[in-house]
């Protein structure tokens, strides 16, 4: 996979992704070999029931429908247990799964835990970021240190551009 450090990376080839299973909400198993969808979106958030990544799910579940009608399906990866996860979906009516991620296994895969600034302090924490990966299992786009405002909008454009 590219890795990049700008603010908002782009992959300028089609990278593979290796293959991962993670939980997910529903009691299901997320894998990411053989999904359906033309489209995988994988949105990295810091934290269930904080304002930047509520506002970021709520924006994702409004673009819920045009997502999937370019052929995608979205799923929101932090590392908080199932528990939170089902709680956080449950309260923000989300339409997608959400993956549980304790081990950090899936955020060390696409390099997205980094120090962070808060309240002074230096902390290790999920860096907010978006990939796309084809349904060839390629990595065809990443956003990197997102800004929740338009951010979606960005997505929407990108999936909109796909041939």
């Amino acid at each position: 996979m590219t890795r990049q450090e700008s603010p908002v990376a782009e992959s300028l080839t089609a990278a593979p992704v290796e293959n991962f299973s993670a939980p997910m909400t529903g009691e299901q198993t997320f894998e990411l070999a053989g999904r359906p969808a033309k489209y995988t979106v994988l949105y990295f958030y810091p934290k269930d029931n904080t304002p930047g990544c509520t506002t970021e799910s709520i924006a994702f579940r409004e673009a819920y429908p045009q997502i999937q009608a370019l052929g995608a399906e979205i799923y929101g990866i932090s590392r908080d247990s199932l528990r939170s996860h089902e709680n956080f979906k449950g309260k923000l009516g989300l339409p997608f799964e959400l993956i549980s991620d304790p081990e950090e296994k899936v955020c060390n895969q696409f390099a997205v835990m980094k120090m962070k600034n808060m309240y002074g302090k230096q902390v290790r924490g999920v860096e907010r970021s978006t990939f796309i990966i084809d349904a060839q299992g390629r990595l065809v786009k990443e956003w990197r240190g997102v800004k929740v405002n338009d951010h979606v909008a960005e997505v929407l454009e990108f999936l909109k551009s796909q041939p």
